[in-house]
Parts: structure tokens; C-alpha cells; sequence
């Protein structure tokens, strides 16, 4: 048998086929009907870009599909992947995550027979002779794993290039991930292996170079929590040496989180301006590809009280200008986080307005004007839906309401005594 010297492998991990862009839905329905099958166009693009750098395989550390999930077509839809990689002759090697281990069709699908699927009740081993390389894996055999499964793993083999996928919380990486499969990266470094090709945490991370030990990121962000770049990392192997182990974006749709400091704009069109000109980077970040945004406004500013009066008006203003933009960019989420200015002018009576804030303060403190919110809110969750999202929406609502109504009028108040003080 010939032995290849060189070769490439893409490593991806967390496809969640079919997850829906979480918020989208049930605030812009045009927006959310344009995007609702980005994750499989996103798996499109990492079938594409194996077969266009013609990789000898493909990894998937784990959670190819979400685990509610529960329509066939999702697993079919990832079978015609599967396929269209053998007929470019690259093979796939999977592990299930604690997602796939949770769905109910995902262990139920015939797999084409470039792919091999570790199996869950210990840690397997696929040689690759023509490559003189090993890959050690193992699936999940139900969602909520708390054993250390890097520790069942073989050792390495000796005089070849040594590969371990592991669906992991490795520490000090698991975020807003639940701990499963915990290890240390202590660990995986002197466990012996070249490459340690990790999934579970969405957010891509080289946790070690020499030996490299990868989190890949999630394929497509699914809110406004996975922002930035989203993709899989592809590896160039020669002579048993990674040469070459970068990022690839294969997302469809980018989200963004952006803040504008209103610190000294003397009206809204200055606000608008300002949040122009970063939209002209966030474009030329994203490429061609849409944008869900969400943006916050912070800083000191005269402007602060009209921004609250008129936070649908000022909505309506953003959107406005994103529409005039060349590429698609939905605001997802419009957060005012300004504040009015710390001083007054000189020409106010600072005794007056000071009286006024007092007393618009301790109202909006007192029992009464919470047990007015609560009887609002009850007259209109009747008219509601039941389901868990309503009663978080309203209890954000009960909890920021009475706040918000203070700082409104206290901000009115301040910008009358500033309008008389001018005239």
C-alpha cells in the first residue's frame, strides 16, 4: 500500500441541524422565514469546502442534531451530506454528543459507508494505513454524562499521527455549557495524541498548540450569545507534523452584538450616524452574508429621556437605516442603556427640581405603584397564551417597568427645567 504523505482533514463540531435562530421567529416573521434553514446551508458549506481542499476526512465531535428534534427529513437531509463526501471519496468519522444521544432517530439512520459512528460503551480505534493515522473516539450513550470519558482512551499508537474526538466540558472552557464529560486539558496534553478534536463548546478555542487541542465553535450561531465568526477548523498534515490548523467560516447568518456610546450627540441623526459608520465595518465582517444585530446604546446624553419616550420611534429609526444598506441586517434586539447627564446647567433651581425627583423616586418605590403594575400585567396575561416564554416576558416586564417609568419622568423633568433654563 502506497503511504500518503500529506494530507487534510476539516474538523467541525455542533451542526444542530434544523435548530431554529432562537428569537427570530416570533419577532420578524420575513426575517425568520429568510433564515430558517441557515444551519443546513451552513452544513452545505462544510461539505463543499472538504470535497473543494479535497480532505482525506471529515471529524464531527458530536451534536450533529438538536436533541427535541424529532422530524426524519433533518437525518436525511445530513445523509445526503454523508453521501455527497463519498462520492469524493472522504470518509467521516463521528461521535454522538449529548444532543444525539437525546434524539430519538439519530442512532436509527443507515449511514453510507464512508462514515463510522464510534460506539458509546468504550472508546474505539479506526486505523488509516495509507495516512498512517489513528483516530480514537466515543459517542455518548445518553445525554447527561458525568464520567471523565478521556480516561477510558487508548493509548497512543506509536510511529503514527494519533487523532481523539471527545464531545467534552473540558475545564475552563464550558461557558453556558452544562458539564459534561469533564476533563482538564492537563490531561488531554499528556495523554500523547497529536490532535484532540473537542465539541460541546460553541465558541471556537485553541485550548494548546503541540499537542493542538481544539473546540471548532459551533457551525451556525443560533442567538445573541454565539456571536461572531462561526465555522469549522481545517488541518494540513505532513509527515506525521500539522503544518497548517485554521478557522474556516462556513455560517450563514452572523450575529452581532454592537454598543453605541451617545456621549455628546447633540440630536438622533448624530446617533444614527455614528451607528452607520460601524455598520460599515460589521458589513465588511460578515461579507455577503445576513446580520441579526443587537444593539445597545450607552453614555451620558440631553437626548436620554426623549430615547425612552420614543424608544418605538427611535426602533423605527434603526430600522429604517438598515433597510437602506446593501446587505440584509435585522435589528434582533434595540437595548437603551443611556443615562442623563450627571450635572445640571447652572440656570436650573436646583431646589424645584430636586422636590420633583424626590417625590417621582418614592412614588415609584412605593407598594402601590407595584401592586398597580401586577393588576395591569394580570389583566393582560389573561388574554395570553399559556407557555414558559410568556411568563418570562412578564416577569422582565414586572421587574423593569417601575424602574423604567422613574427614569422617564425624572428624565422629563430635567430636560423642562433645561428648556426653561434656556429660554
Amino acid at each position: 500500500m502506497t503511504v500518503i504523505s500529506a494530507f487534510k482533514f476539516l474538523h467541525a463540531a455542533d451542526l444542530h441541524l434544523d435548530s431554529p435562530l432562537l428569537g427570530l421567529s416570533g419577532k420578524s416573521v420575513d426575517f425568520a422565514a429568510a433564515v430558517e434553514h441557515a444551519s443546513r446551508r451552513a452544513f452545505d458549506n462544510l461539505v463543499a469546502l472538504a470535497i473543494a481542499e479535497q480532505c482525506r476526512f471529515v471529524i464531527l465531535a458530536g451534536d450533529v442534531f438538536d436533541g427535541d428534534l424529532r422530524d426524519f427529513k433533518t437525518g436525511l437531509y445530513f445523509l445526503s451530506g454523508m453521501r455527497r463526501l463519498r462520492d469524493a471519496d472522504i470518509k467521516v468519522f463521528l461521535i454522538a454528543g449529548n444532543h444525539d444521544a437525546e434524539n430519538r432517530f439519530a442512532d436509527k439512520l443507515g449511514y453510507s459507508d464512508n462514515v463510522h459512528r464510534f460506539a458509546h460503551r468504550k472508546a474505539e480505534t479506526v486505523v488509516l494505513d495509507d495516512i498512517e493515522t489513528v483516530i480514537h473516539g466515543r459517542s455518548f450513550g445518553q445525554r447527561d454524562v458525568s464520567e471523565n470519558l478521556a480516561l477510558g482512551y487508548p493509548a497512543p499508537v506509536g510511529n503514527v499521527f494519533n487523532i481523539g474526538i471527545l464531545h467534552t466540558a473540558c475545564a475552563g472552557s464550558e461557558g453556558h455549557h452544562a458539564l459534561y464529560a469533564p476533563c482538564s486539558l492537563e490531561q488531554l496534553i499528556n495523554h500523547g495524541y497529536h490532535y484532540w478534536a473537542l465539541g460541546h463548546v460553541h465558541t471556537r478555542a485553541e485550548l494548546n498548540l503541540h499537542p493542538h487541542v481544539i473546540y471548532p465553535g459551533n457551525l451556525q450561531g443560533r442567538n445573541p450569545r454565539e456571536t461572531g465568526p462561526k465555522g469549522a477548523t481545517l488541518v494540513e498534515v505532513v509527515d506525521g507534523t500539522i503544518v497548517s490548523c485554521v478557522h474556516r467560516d462556513l455560517d450563514e447568518v452572523r450575529w452581532v452584538s454592537e454598543t453605541i456610546d451617545v456621549l455628546g450627540a447633540a440630536d438622533r441623526r448624530e446617533i444614527l450616524e455614528r451607528l452607520r459608520a460601524r455598520l460599515d465595518v460589521i458589513g465588511v465582517e460578515a461579507g455577503d452574508r445576513s446580520v441579526a444585530l443587537r444593539l445597545r446604546l450607552s453614555g451620558r446624553s440631553v437626548l436620554h429621556g426623549g430615547l425612552l419616550v420614543d424608544r418605538f420611534g427611535l426602533r423605527d429609526d434603526v430600522e429604517a437605516l438598515l433597510a437602506t444598506l446593501s446587505s440584509p441586517v435585522w435589528l434582533e434586539k434595540l437595548d437603551l442603556g443611556t443615562q442623563p447627564l450627571a450635572t445640571r446647567g447652572e440656570g436650573i433651581d436646583p431646589t424645584v427640581a430636586g422636590q420633583l425627583e424626590g417625590e417621582i423616586r418614592r412614588l415609584g418605590a412605593a407598594p402601590e405603584a407595584a401592586k398597580l403594575i401586577d393588576d395591569y400585567l394580570a389583566e393582560i396575561r389573561v388574554k395570553m397564551p399559556a407557555g414558559s416564554r410568556t411568563d418570562e416576558l412578564f416577569d422582565l416586564v414586572r421587574a423593569e417597568a417601575g424602574g423604567r417609568a422613574v427614569e422617564i419622568a425624572v428624565s422629563l423633568v430635567s430636560e423642562a427645567e433645561d428648556a426653561r433654563a434656556a429660554g
